[in-house]
């Protein structure tokens, strides 16, 4: 069985073009996780990912051993603790107010400590303040941290990135399309029609089958009745 492995970072929300891509391809067994820490660009020069979704800050990490195509930026906000001065703001926080704070770092809470949900515990208590993208701040949103965007701050941008020496690109080409927006009728292969068209007709029978077998069990359950208000006929005297 074919196999496509995907790594993407923290925060970054993939699922809906793996669930397309299982979809065309129910046949191929797609592996996916979250990596929480350490380099995920690492994965692809390890061999251990076939592609990784990854945030980056500045110039592109694209270069002689791996592609890289940006695909959308992420702002950047700063996390603090209810009744922090952070929460006056209604919804942006200037740069250099948010730079007077004491600063959290996440690099000093790796995994082996609790990783980001100790972190932002120590947002909650007002000790620090946290500058990250917006989508980890919701991933660990916490009722007792206030969140805001902040003004010129430095937003971050994801892509997708896979080696530039993968020597069988098919599937992997097929997977990048669907993140891009093609549609299986703009499909590099010519197969994936047929492939997409038979999904689609094994899934419908596997639904039919399913709402059958449901509807058969109900009708086992509940007992035939006779019609209410419904009168027997009276005898004929002979």
């Amino acid at each position: 069985m074919q196999k496509l492995r995907i790594a993407y970072a923290t925060g970054v929300t993939p699922g809906k073009w793996m669930d397309r891509f299982q979809e065309r391809y129910p046949a191929i067994e797609l592996k996916a996780w979250r990596l929480d820490e350490g380099e995920i660009l690492d994965l692809l020069a390890a061999g251990e990912a076939d592609a990784v979704f990854v945030r980056y800050r500045g110039d592109s990490p694209k270069d002689a051993t791996r592609h890289v195509i940006p695909l959308y930026e992420e702002l950047e906000v700063v996390c603090a603790g209810k009744d922090h001065d952070v929460e006056y703001y209604e919804e942006s926080v200037p740069l250099d107010i948010v730079e007077s704070f004491p600063q959290l770092d996440l690099a000093d809470y790796p995994q082996s400590v609790g990783g980001i949900p100790v972190a932002m515990e120590v947002v909650a208590s007002g000790a620090q303040v946290l500058r990250t993208a917006q989508s980890i701040a919701r991933l660990f949103a916490r009722k007792d941290v206030v969140v805001r965007l902040i003004e010129d701050g430095s937003p971050t941008q994801v892509g997708i990135a896979w080696p530039t020496a993968t020597e069988d690109t098919a599937v992997l080409e097929e997977f990048i399309g669907i993140v891009r927006g093609r549609t299986a009728s703009s499909s590099r292969q010519n197969s994936v029609r047929n492939q997409e068209q038979k999904a689609k007709r094994i899934n419908e029978q596997k639904k039919a089958k399913e709402k059958a077998k449901a509807k058969a069990k109900q009708q086992a359950k509940s007992p035939s009745k006779k019609p209410q208000g419904a009168k027997a006929k009276p005898r004929k005297r002979r």
